[in-house]
């Protein structure tokens, strides 16, 4: 029932009005780039990414809790999340997890890219790129996030696009929020 009401907001998400930076877009792929600067110093604010249930919003969880996400950042790590539940005949706590990406380069103050298909585009045989670069500038770091998304995807392209670039906004004012 969690994966159809979040299937069902994704799609909703897609016909709302977002302000979508998708930078590329065709029939078989589609960019989108979000940056904002935080009152933060690079290594402060890696320290910051790569906690993301202290900035990754609820909404955009299988288990509509982000405290169960977790990211190990090294080359092979997991942005995982464990799903705590219980069986209703025996009462004993069971536990699933989801791997929302796969981490491809962890460069403390500077980088992480990640590999894998985020939200409902799991479900699709696509594949995703997400590269958080930071960029010092001063005593501020400039973050940009930059979501490369390929392959066959059911949903309209110009659609999708549009909410998975709301949704990757979402996150990034996450992380600006929760660096103050």
């Amino acid at each position: 029932m969690k994966a159809f009401a979040l299937a069902a907001f994704a799609l909703a998400a897609m016909s709302a009005p977002l302000a979508a930076e998708v930078i590329e877009q065709d029939d078989g792929h589609f960019v989108t780039r979000n940056s904002a600067e935080i009152d933060a110093t690079p290594d402060a604010v890696w320290l910051l990414l790569i906690d993301p249930k202290q900035w990754w919003s609820d909404n955009h969880t299988w288990s509509g809790d982000a405290a169960n996400l977790s990211l190990t950042p090294q080359g092979g790590g997991c942005f995982c999340e464990t799903l705590m539940g219980d069986d209703p005949e025996t009462g004993a706590a069971l536990s699933g997890s989801a791997q929302h990406m796969t981490v491809i380069l962890a460069q403390p103050g500077k980088a992480l890219r990640m590999r894998g298909a985020l939200g409902p585009l799991q479900s699709e045989p696509a594949d995703g790129v997400l590269t958080i670069s930071l960029q010092g500038e001063g005593a501020k770091t400039r973050v940009t996030f930059e979501y490369v998304v390929a392959g066959r995807i059911r949903y309209p392209m110009d659609q999708i696009s549009k909410a998975v670039d709301g949704v990757m906004k979402e996150q990034l004012d996450g992380l600006v929020a929760a660096a103050k």
